[in-house]
C-alpha cells in the first residue's frame, strides 16, 4: 500500500508551472519592495555615504534578501530553514540602534561598525535559537506590543524629516546668515592688539530661515505620494491594496520628474551587472556594547519571528514542529550573519507576505524561492539600486509617513489584545516603557555626561522600552508560560508590520 502525503504537505511542496511560479513570485516581490529598499536608504543616509555607496548598499540588501528567502523556504539541511512560503527582509526593529550607530560614526567606519555588531548578533543568535521557546514568558504581547509601538513611533521622526528637511546641514530649518559668518571673518582678520582673542571654538549662531527646508514643492511631492496610497487602500483589494505603498513610491517619482526635481544621470552610469562582494568597505569593528544592542533587537525579532512561523503553519495546516522552529529562527541568525558579511542589515520574515499567503491560498514554497530568486537578479543590476537612490527624500517621506505609521499601528493592535481593565498593572508597563522609549527622541542629549560606552545601548529608544517592558512585566506579571495560540494570536495581530 502506497502512503499519501496530507493536502497540507502536497499544497506546501507544490511545485507550479514555471511561468505561474514566476508571477506568484514577482507579487510577493512587490508586496515586500518598499519596506525592503526603506532601510539601506535610511541608513545609507545617515552614515552620510555617497550616491553609489547608497545604491550598493540597496543592491547589497536585494541580493542578500533573495539568499536568505531561498534558505529559509527552501532548506538547507535539517539546520535552516522553516520549508514554508517565507519572504526575508530587513527588520524595521533594527533601524534605530543602526541609525544611533550611524549618527555618532558616520562614514565608512561607522558602516563598519554597524556590520560588526550585525554579524555578532546573528551568530549569538544562531546559538540562541533552540532556547527562545524558553524566553517566550518575558516576551508577552505586553511587552512585545509596547517595543513594536515604539519602534513605529521612532521611525516616524525618520519620514517627517524626509518631508521638511533633516535637523542639521543644507536643509536645516535655520541657517548661518553669511553677512554675520563674513563680520566675523573680519573681526578674526583684525588681528591680535585691536580685539580680544577670540575663545576657541567660536561660532556664528544659525539664525537665517533656510529656503530649502520644508519646502512647498516637497510637501506637495510627500501629500501626491500619500492620497495615492490612501486612494488605492480605499478602492482596491488583494493584490493592488497589498503594493499601495509601492503605486504611491511610483506616482510620487513620476511627479518628481515632472517637476525636474528627479533626475537619472546615475542610473544612466550605472552598470547593468555587478557582484554583490562580502566586506566591501574593509574588515567590520566588533563592539561589544554595539553587538549586545543588536543581540536585543534579534531577541525580539526572533520572538515575533516565532509567531509569525505558528500562524503561518495554520494558514498552511501544517504543525510547526520544534526541531522545525529553531531551523526557521536559526536561518534568522544565519541572514543576519550573511548581511553583516555582505554590507547589509539584520534579516526575518516579512509579515505582510504572510498575510499575502492568506489572502491568495498559495502556499507553495517555491513561489518564495521564485521570490527570492528574482530579489537576487535585481540585486546583480546597479542600474536598480541607481534607479532608487535617485528617488528624492519626498518621495519617500509621504510613504514613510505609512510604512513607519503602520509600525506603530502594529504595536497597538498586538496591545489591543492585552488585557488593560482586569490587569492594572499592563497599562503601568505601557506607560513608563513609551515614556522611556521617547527620552532620546525628545532629549537626544540626555547622555552628555554619562560613559560614551554605552551610548549606543542608550541611545536608541527602542532598547530602552525593551529593557523597561520586559524588567518591569517580571515585576508586576511574573514570567508566565505563553501558550502558542496566545503567540499565534499576536502574529496574526500584527500582520502589516516587520
Amino acid at each position: 500500500m502506497t502512503a499519501t502525503a496530507s493536502p497540507a504537505v502536497d499544497a506546501v511542496n507544490e511545485k507550479l508551472p514555471p511561468g505561474r511560479l514566476f508571477t506568484l513570485g514577482l507579487q510577493h516581490v512587490l508586496v515586500m519592495y518598499a519596506g525592503a529598499i526603506a532601510v539601506p536608504l535610511i541608513v545609507g543616509r545617515v552614515l552620510k555615504l555617497n550616491p553609489e555607496q547608497v545604491a550598493f548598499l540597496i543592491s547589497a540588501d536585494l541580493f542578500v534578501c533573495g539568499v536568505v528567502t531561498i534558505i529559509q523556504s527552501m532548506g538547507a539541511s535539517k539546520w535552516f530553514g522553516i520549508k514554508l512560503p517565507v519572504m526575508m527582509g530587513v527588520t524595521f526593529a533594527s533601524v534605530g540602534p543602526m541609525v544611533s550607530i550611524a549618527a555618532s560614526n558616520p562614514g565608512l567606519e561607522g558602516a563598519r561598525m554597524i556590520f560588526g555588531a550585525i554579524i555578532g548578533a546573528g551568530l549569538i543568535a544562531m546559538l540562541i535559537a533552540p532556547l527562545i521557546s524558553r524566553m517566550l514568558r518575558f516576551f508577552p504581547p505586553v511587552v512585545t506590543g509596547t517595543i513594536i509601538l515604539v519602534i513605529g513611533v521612532t521611525l516616524m521622526r525618520v519620514g517627517i524629516n524626509w518631508i521638511f528637511g533633516l535637523p542639521g546641514g543644507p536643509t536645516s530649518p535655520t541657517i548661518v546668515d553669511p553677512a554675520h559668518a563674513a563680520w566675523l571673518d573680519q573681526v578674526k582678520e583684525l588681528g591680535a592688539g585691536v580685539v580680544p582673542e577670540m575663545p576657541a571654538g567660536l561660532k556664528v549662531a544659525a539664525t537665517l530661515d533656510n529656503i530649502r527646508y520644508a519646502t512647498p514643492q516637497n510637501m506637495l511631492i510627500s501629500a501626491i505620494v500619500l492620497t495615492t496610497i490612501i486612494l488605492v487602500m480605499k478602492f482596491t483589494t488583494g493584490f493592488l491594496a497589498n503594493i499601495s505603498v509601492l503605486i504611491g513610491i511610483v506616482v510620487g517619482a513620476l511627479a518628481a520628474s515632472a517637476m525636474g526635481i528627479m533626475h537619472f544621470d546615475k542610473v544612466g552610469h550605472a552598470g547593468w551587472f555587478e557582484l554583490i562582494t562580502p566586506l566591501r568597505w574593509g574588515v567590520p569593528i566588533f563592539d561589544p556594547i554595539m553587538i549586545l544592542t543588536m543581540t536585543l533587537v534579534m531577541i525580539v525579532v526572533m520572538i515575533e519571528s516565532t509567531g509569525m512561523f505558528l500562524a503561518l503553519g495554520e494558514m498552511c495546516e501544517k504543525k510547526i514542529e520544534r526541531p522545525s522552529l529553531s531551523a526557521g529562527l536559526r536561518t534568522d541568525g544565519l541572514g543576519t550573519v550573511i548581511g553583516g558579511l555582505f554590507n547589509t542589515f539584520p534579516y526575518t520574515s516579512f509579515s505582510q507576505n504572510v498575510g499575502l499567503v492568506g489572502v491568495t491560498g498559495i502556499r507553495s514554497r517555491y513561489v518564495c524561492v521564485a521570490g527570492g530568486a528574482i530579489m537576487i537578479v535585481l540585486g546583480l543590476v546597479p542600474k536598480m539600486g541607481a534607479l532608487v537612490e535617485s528617488l528624492p527624500v519626498a518621495v519617500l517621506g509621504g510613504a514613510g509617513l505609512v510604512m513607519f505609521g503602520m509600525v506603530a499601528a502594529t504595536g497597538v493592535r498586538i496591545l489591543g489584545a492585552v488585557d488593560f481593565k482586569n490587569n492594572r498593572f499592563n497599562g503601568l508597563i505601557v506607560a513608563i516603557s513609551l515614556g522611556m522609549g521617547m527620552i532620546p527622541l525628545i532629549a537626544p542629549d540626555f547622555s552628555m555626561w554619562l560613559p560614551h560606552s554605552i551610548e549606543p545601548l542608550i541611545d536608541s529608544g527602542i532598547l530602552l522600552a525593551a529593557i523597561a517592558s520586559v524588567g518591569l512585566n517580571i515585576v508586576f506579571n511574573g514570567a508566565k508560560d505563553i501558550s502558542e495560540d496566545e503567540l499565534r494570536e499576536a502574529a496574526l495581530q500584527s500582520d502589516g508590520g516587520h
